[in-house]
């Protein structure tokens, strides 16, 4: 009997441990009338994740959320979409904005590839995934009609936006052609899984990949079409006529659920024409990156030796850091006389949680890089930690605080006025 009890206590604990600690999408949908979960309820759903400073999240936690980007503020990396229409929305919460923020290491891909958020034409439909808010913020609800307010509208930390093309071609997906009437300007398609290329593929997904479609075939859908549909064939453009039955493409939407699926605003017939523009994004988010600086935060300082340990995050492509311990030709040598220093010198600069620096020019410090190493992966990490022998310490070089680092062979410039933080405190 003794033993018999024992052996359900066990299968009692396994089975808890199978369960997540939090809240997850499977767990239905966010309604507007949701009340507190009841402590004492068994059947209840557990709260969702709240994120806690200076730790990335765990896997599967996100809460996703879709709509059309309709305003930013891609200084402060702010955003703010429509949130599509589904089964679980009263008409009345219909269309109604969230207004979220890019976590320090929350990414943004475009195109697939990554991206700044000033890539994104507005109107463009997006596919997120998203936390709530820090219990201490104080967000007054929206300016709408009788401060209506999204169900989504307390996940206002934004871990991971992306534009349909990336979002299918993630999940190695493709829409199948089955039919384009250029007289009423339809097309209907049905998602093909299993048929596109893995490219885009964000290492922390902090559960992105958990919603995969599995099912190898899905209900055809219509589509509305437009004069200035933009056809993208092989390194040129097409016009619609291009369109044809039993083509496998991406394409990219806006307006979607206020009248149908939506609307095509850019399609991609073919694999050469979507690494095309893969790799037009992969360089612009490079160049974007060469010129503001590896984003990371502190994970460890010893104030007397004056090492500074830094967790890379993951929203910047991997071959990046490939960069880091490349010793600069250029570099000038020691003002003393000594010998020049045999590890690679980078400048490491104080940043905001937008990823904004104050005068990287000016307020940056050199160090010496004493160590490259790869860590664990987590969500919103890129799992490489480097450790620096600083030449002087700053006050924001403090555990759990967000800097950028310059690699050595970075040059440093000046940026346009309104990209930095000087002056406005």
């Amino acid at each position: 009997m003794r033993l018999l009890l024992a052996l359900l206590c066990l299968t009692t604990l396994l089975h808890a441990e199978d369960k997540p600690r939090f809240r997850t999408d499977a767990d239905g949908p966010v309604k507007a009338d949701e009340k507190k979960r009841n402590p004492k309820d068994p059947n209840a759903p557990p709260e969702w994740y709240q994120l806690v400073e200076g730790q990335f999240p765990p896997e599967g936690s996100a809460h996703a959320v879709s709509g059309e980007l309709v305003r930013m503020d891609h200084l402060e990396r702010r955003f703010q979409i429509r949130v599509d229409r589904n089964d679980s929305q009263d008409r009345g919460v219909w269309d109604l904005p969230l207004d979220a923020g890019m976590l320090p290491y929350g990414s943004i891909w475009y195109h697939g590839a990554p991206a700044a958020l000033q890539d994104i034409p507005l109107g463009t439909h997006l596919h997120g995934l998203f936390y709530l808010a820090d219990p201490t913020d104080k967000t007054p609800p929206p300016d709408t009609a009788f401060k209506r307010k999204t169900p989504e509208f307390d996940f206002r930390r934004c871990f991971r936006i992306e534009d349909d093309f990336t979002y299918h071609q993630r999940q190695r997906q493709l829409w199948k052609i089955d039919r384009v009437d250029l007289t009423t300007m339809k097309l209907t398609a049905s998602l093909q899984s299993g048929a596109g290329s893995a490219g885009g593929v964000d290492k922390g997904s902090s559960g992105g990949s958990k919603n995969a479609t599995t099912s190898p075939h899905h209900a055809p859908k219509t589509f509305d079409l437009l004069a200035s549909t933009r056809i993208f064939k092989g390194t040129a453009f097409a016009d619609l006529k291009a369109l044809q039955p039993g083509q496998n493409v991406l394409f990219n939407l806006t307006w979607v659920t206020l009248y149908g699926p939506g609307r095509i605003t850019d399609v991609w017939l073919e694999e050469p024409a979507r690494n095309l523009a893969t790799a037009q994004q992969l360089e612009r988010h490079r160049i974007q990156t060469r010129e503001r600086g590896l984003p990371g935060w502190v994970t460890a300082v010893e104030d007397e030796p004056q090492f500074v340990t830094i967790t890379f995050f993951g929203n910047v492509d991997p071959k990046l850091f490939e960069e880091l311990t490349i010793k600069d030709p250029n570099a000038p040598p020691p003002r003393d006389g000594s010998p020049p220093p045999v590890e690679p010198r980078g400048g490491l600069a104080v940043a905001r949680d937008s990823l904004m620096t104050y005068d990287p020019v000016n307020d940056r410090k050199t160090g010496g890089i004493l160590d490259v190493q790869t860590i664990p992966v987590e969500p919103g990490s890129s799992a490489v930690q480097i450790k620096l022998k600083m030449d002087m310490m700053l006050e924001g070089y403090r555990p759990k605080r967000v800097v950028r680092f310059y690699p050595p062979t970075w040059k440093v410039n000046a940026l346009p006025r309104e990209e930095e933080f000087q002056g406005r405190e």
